[in-house]
């Protein structure tokens, strides 16, 4: 398949989110031309800010490689990563710790993108990892702006900043 036809495969992942009530980001680990690993979301199901999909995925391919007896390191540095949306800095940090071969991604993330958007980790690693964005970037900005029409009910209530009264005893 080509990065088309996988990312269609990754935006059913983030529709699947956006149903379950996650921010809408999908994402599949390619390895040999085959899904090892796919993933969404699951922030707000385990009250985890870490569980972003990429890092579900991570979770998934380790398992994957215990249970085949194989080095981690040899299976991520053949990886292709397919997501609806760039990864934030925590995620690029990562996979580009792990050196796999390409980031591949739909949409822009403004707010907290790591490969170009907010901050360009790939500027600390030397690596051989490529990225390529804006992959059906319609259709992923689609599931973003559906999901951020609504409230989501997990978010933690805004702190109030109260007024400072200057003591005019002093």
């Amino acid at each position: 398949m080509n990065n088309l036809s996988w990312m269609n495969v990754a935006l059913q992942k983030a529709n699947d989110s956006l149903k379950a009530g996650e921010v809408p980001v999908g994402c599949l680990f390619i390895y040999n031309n085959e899904i090892i690993a796919a993933g969404n979301n699951t922030v707000n199901k385990t009250r985890n800010a870490t569980r972003h999909a990429e890092l579900n995925c991570i979770d998934q391919v380790l398992e994957f490689c215990k249970k085949k007896n194989i080095s981690y390191r040899d299976i991520f540095h053949d990886m292709d990563i397919i997501v609806t949306v760039e990864p934030c800095i925590m995620c690029t940090s990562a996979l580009y710790q792990l050196q796999v071969r390409n980031i591949i991604y739909g949409c822009a993330n403004d707010r907290f993108g790591g490969c170009t958007s907010v901050f360009k980790v790939p500027k600390l690693y030397k690596s051989r990892t490529t990225i390529t964005g804006g992959i059906k970037s319609d259709e992923a900005m689609i599931l973003l702006k559906e999901f951020y029409k609504g409230t989501n009910p997990n978010a933690p209530e805004a702190k109030i900043k109260k007024s400072c009264k200057k003591d005019t005893n002093l």
